[in-house]
């Protein structure tokens, strides 16, 4: 190689293809290192429109989702659950059951979530296994089961906490303070 590298991988890609005649050429060296930026350009440009096409890694293309699923576009909101309410919202087509509920909560929860029915009562219980107080978004997941369940049917939810037993001999004063507030089980009055 000469003075003047190829710095693009796509050029260095095309360059390696040539006749051995012009390792030495200069002109063909800038050549194909500025074809070869071009084509780095326009491959990342193809990724990111391809990376539109799918729900967990659209960036500019969640609105297009949104809109196209009749979802509120909410700019305001982290990416991830703007993805999670879309998604939800894809799984959440065909007959109402427990895996459906349980599909779409685990969604939106990004963890383990058990649903329980009581029938004589015309409730189920969507219960978070995984996840440490109340989820992020979890107006969202309501609004999302709410438009898939019966509308005769109520629905509650239960959340995990840290209880006592579980940190007791456990956790160290500094391993407890670097854990929110919000996973520990609040204090209720009876």
């Amino acid at each position: 190689m000469s003075d003047f590298p190829i710095t693009s991988a796509n050029g260095q890609k095309m360059f390696a293809n040539l006749p051995a005649y012009y390792e030495k050429s200069r002109v063909i060296q800038v050549d194909m290192n500025a074809k070869g930026v071009e084509l780095d350009y326009f491959t990342q440009a193809l990724n990111e429109v391809l990376n539109q096409f799918f729900v967990s890694t659209a960036t500019w293309g969640i609105e297009i989702w949104e809109k196209e699923l009749d979802l509120t576009v909410d700019t305001s909101k982290p990416i991830e659950q703007r993805r999670s309410v879309v998604e939800s919202k894809l799984r959440g087509a065909g007959k109402f059951s427990g895996q459906l509920v349980k599909n779409v909560a685990e969604v939106y929860d990004g963890g383990t979530v058990d649903v329980s029915f009581r029938p004589a009562e015309y409730a189920f219980t969507v219960r978070f296994i995984d996840t440490l107080g109340i989820p992020p978004n979890l107006d969202d997941l309501k609004a999302a089961i709410e438009e898939i369940k019966p509308a005769h049917m109520l629905v509650d939810y239960k959340y995990r906490y840290l209880l006592i037993r579980e940190i007791q001999n456990t956790m160290t004063i500094n391993q407890l303070q670097q854990r929110k507030l919000t996973d520990f089980a609040p204090f209720l009055e009876e």
